[in-house]
């Protein structure tokens, strides 16, 4: 029996609400219903795009019994108002990243959404490619050995880009800026790879961007393992880069966005490349967000997960301020 698409509704549209709009349009277990952003224009122009009615209200959404779940890609610092009214309406949740700024605001959408008994699910599609997979894989497998050491970078060029007025380029809207904005996506894939972070040690800095908030930002983080992995994130840079490198007793890999994925086993002298088929991860965290609500399954990211990863950048703020290492369960204890 084919199962019933689920109808959602989409909130906040900004660029990012497109993107998950376009990924929803090539799956075949979800449908837009329903849009709404304040701006009537701005609704309007996403209605016609994807084919859904604009609403009046978040109010006239919530009340909408046809209505299953909300695709929420409002500022981060409304992200516990429009999560728990959702909750409240029976509306189950798909929340892009992170799950707010301060891990206390966390905590609570994680624990309203529990109370209200639906599924909240975060969008950390990074992890989900395909070259991640594989090395998660042979690291489950063995194939490492023991875990000692990693080195990521993901930057973006953003020069002429930054619009000073959105929230994702001040330091209210999107406090530790570059780190917070798409660091988190690596801090993640750390955690993911190498196990949880139990400290950080982080700088900041502002360098060529206009406004606020900083455009680079180097983590050191020390994992529950022993191991340790570095990050940078800039928005500073010349060009799009992307890097994650894993190194283990028995075995290295190697992905960087240019050369894809190689691996070297100890013993041999010239890495082999392992070919990853690029994956749709939109998709795939969507369409696994609608067999949640179906029953069928849970979400990889879920809210308490989303609020540590949100406390491991935070623990890389407040080092970076207060130049001191920092342990995550200090701020999961005080943020």
């Amino acid at each position: 029996m084919a199962v019933e698409p689920l109808r959602v509704a989409c909130i906040g549209m900004g660029w990012w609400s497109d993107v998950l709009a376009d990924a929803i349009k090539r799956s075949g277990k979800l449908t837009i219903a329903a849009c709404y952003t304040r701006s009537r224009e701005k609704r309007e122009k996403f209605a016609v795009k994807y084919g859904c009615r604009p609403s009046p209200s978040y109010e006239a959404i919530l009340a909408d019994p046809e209505i299953e779940a909300i695709i929420n890609t409002t500022p981060n610092d409304v992200h516990l108002e429009t999560t728990r009214a959702a909750a409240e309406a029976g509306k189950h949740v798909f929340l892009d990243k992170p799950i707010a700024n301060t891990v206390s605001e966390g905590s609570a959408i994680s624990q309203c959404a529990r109370k209200a008994g639906i599924v909240l699910a975060l969008g950390y599609q990074r992890r989900r490619e395909s070259h991640f997979r594989f090395i998660k894989q042979q690291i489950d497998q063995g194939v490492f050995g023991k875990l000692v050491n990693a080195e990521a970078n993901i930057s973006r060029d953003r020069l002429g880009q930054i619009d000073l007025s959105s929230w994702r380029h001040q330091a209210a809207g999107m406090p530790g800026g570059v780190m917070l904005q798409i660091g988190i996506h690596y801090t993640d894939v750390l955690e993911y790879l190498l196990g949880p972070v139990k400290a950080v040690s982080g700088r900041l800095a502002q360098l060529v961007l206009p406004g606020d908030n900083p455009d680079v930002a180097s983590l050191v983080l020390e994992h529950e393992n022993g191991a340790l992995s570095t990050l940078n994130a800039s928005y500073a840079s010349a060009s799009e880069y992307y890097l994650m490198n894993i190194y283990g007793k028995e075995s290295s890999a190697y992905y960087d966005v240019h050369q894809g994925l190689r691996m070297l086993k100890r013993g041999s002298q010239t890495p082999v490349d392992v070919p990853c088929p690029r994956n749709d991860t939109f998709l795939e965290e969507l369409d696994e967000f609608a067999a949640a609500v179906r029953g069928n399954g849970m979400p990889e990211m879920n809210g308490d997960g989303a609020t540590r990863s949100l406390a491991v950048v935070r623990a890389g703020i407040a080092s970076a301020h207060e130049g001191r290492r920092v342990e995550v369960a200090e701020i999961l204890a005080s943020d």
